[in-house]
């Protein structure tokens, strides 16, 4: 029993390199499928929030719709059919599009 011991300890050098080349194999896998894409993910919200304008339809991330109202330093105001809402600008999670919600102005000058 103990010869097997030693005889697997006496052999660290050839089994050493496979054994770094598969963890090293396992990082780059683990940066490409979680870490990069988390990273780009997190760089598109920061654009989408810095591009905020008054008068923008979005949806919080609890599902509010509204329209911005103002822009401030420490959060954006939405104005919802119940009234005025401050927000964190991390709190809103999309916008809407002219194309899916149109304005009913728009209809009536037609």
């Amino acid at each position: 029993m103990i010869t097997i011991f030693l005889q697997a300890a006496g052999a660290p050098e050839s089994s050493m390199m496979p054994t770094l080349l598969m963890m090293g194999a396992m990082f780059v896998g683990f940066y490409f499928l979680m870490i990069r894409p988390q990273m780009k993910k997190a760089k598109q919200e920061k654009n989408f929030q810095e591009s905020l304008k008054v008068g923008t339809r979005v949806v919080t991330t609890s599902g509010m719709h509204g329209r911005i109202s103002q822009i401030q330093d420490d959060g954006v105001i939405i104005e919802t059919l119940s009234g005025k809402l401050k927000f964190e600008k991390a709190a809103i999670s999309r916008e809407f599009t002219q194309q899916r919600f149109p304005d009913n102005s728009e209809e009536e000058k037609k």
